[in-house]
């Protein structure tokens, strides 16, 4: 194996301290064009598809990116915004608000924000670190929920990187914070928020994204993760089991993914007469085609045309001061031992910058 070129070093300089979240990822347009390698990417990863590698080739390249790119980039185009990508652009803006936010509490650490698919390429965004002179470096993922398909894919990733690398940083990596105090208050923030200027519904639903049920039975803690979330914030909201329900959302294949399906479930309730009906998707940290496209608007068809009255659905946490919170949280934690403190004016830099980041990204926010 070869190794590439270190970037020049220089004595006395401090390592760097530098955090990435990374999200799943999203095509640089809402087009087939930049749909279809999007889509190759993210669906030759043997974590996402675990089908022999030879069988899924002619599969992926023959019957689906031909046909599912042009649709997917309808899909697209119909959540797109003037600034790209939501999930993007939330993403993006999370990475600069955590940064702020840490610089608050007297860390002087980079934030940034990386694609496991897509752009801001994790490779690109981990060789520009290495070239900053990045010591110490936390893969934070934007997935609250440990699964192989999300988390796992992540840390191959870094790992397949550094495997090129001569000098490695330091690693820490962010398994899973589903029970975490701070995102469940953030949630239930979020929830109440909507409450009190909608009311309550009769059912509020919480649909997390499917995975196979293969994984759950070969072992993969994803579907309890998500359980247990639901089971803390409905606690958190005063819900009895009856007054809330956990669902999984965007199947793919004729596989039996876990169950039950978000989209039949919310027909089956309004065949029954339940006419209003609050959905969210807590595992979801940034909203993105699945929770603009599919949960917003399909499923919210699929219920009123069933017979259903009303649909409101909760918006991701985004750019939740709560969540930056939690986030800032998560971190120090992760983080503890490490050489992050900043000097009195860096930190007073920081405190401004954080505050100049939080009226923007309100205001981008409002627009939104």
């Amino acid at each position: 194996m070869r190794f590439e070129q270190e970037p020049a070093h220089h004595h006395g300089k401090p390592g760097r301290t530098a955090i990435v979240l990374v999200n799943l990822g999203t095509p640089d347009a809402p087009t087939a064009a930049a749909v279809r390698p999007y889509l190759k990417e993210f669906l030759s990863d043997p974590r996402v598809v675990e089908i022999p590698k030879a069988v899924w080739w002619f599969i992926l390249n023959g019957a689906i990116l031909p046909f599912r790119s042009k649709k997917s980039a309808h899909k697209y185009a119909s959540i797109w915004t003037p600034e790209g990508s939501p999930l993007l652009v939330h993403t993006m803006r999370q990475a600069t608000l955590l940064r702020g936010a840490l610089g608050e509490r007297g860390h002087q650490v980079e934030v940034v924000a990386a694609m496991r698919y897509g752009n801001p390429s994790l490779p690109s965004v981990l060789d520009k670190l290495r070239a900053d002179g990045c010591q110490r470096l936390l893969v934070l993922p934007a997935y609250p929920q440990y699964s192989g398909t999300t988390t796992a894919s992540t840390f191959d990733a870094v790992f397949s990187h550094y495997a090129r690398v001569r000098n490695v940083p330091e690693l820490r990596l962010v398994r899973n914070y589903h029970d975490d105090a701070g995102y469940i208050e953030a949630l239930r923030q979020s929830v109440k928020k909507h409450w009190d200027k909608h009311g309550r519904p009769e059912r509020l639903v919480m649909s997390f994204h499917g995975v196979p049920k293969r994984t759950l039975m070969l072992g993969d803690p994803y579907h309890c993760e998500c359980h247990k979330t639901a089971r803390l914030l409905a606690t958190a909201l005063g819900l009895s089991q009856q007054e809330y329900l956990v669902t999984f959302q965007s199947r793919f294949g004729k596989a039996e993914w876990l169950q039950p399906y978000t989209a039949p479930t919310l027909q089956k309730l309004a065949k029954e007469g339940l006419k209003r009906v609050d959905v969210m998707c807590p595992g979801f940290t940034s909203d993105c085609l699945e929770t603009l496209e599919e949960i917003d608007m399909e499923v919210r068809s699929d219920f009123l045309t069933a017979g259903g009255a009303e649909y409101r659905y909760i918006p991701c946490l985004n750019e939740n001061p709560a969540w930056i919170a939690a986030l800032a949280s998560i971190s120090e934690r992760h983080m503890q031992g490490w050489p992050t403190d900043a000097d009195p004016v860096q930190r007073a830099a920081r405190v401004q910058d954080a505050a100049i980041g939080r009226e923007r990204a309100l205001a981008l926010g409002a627009r939104d």
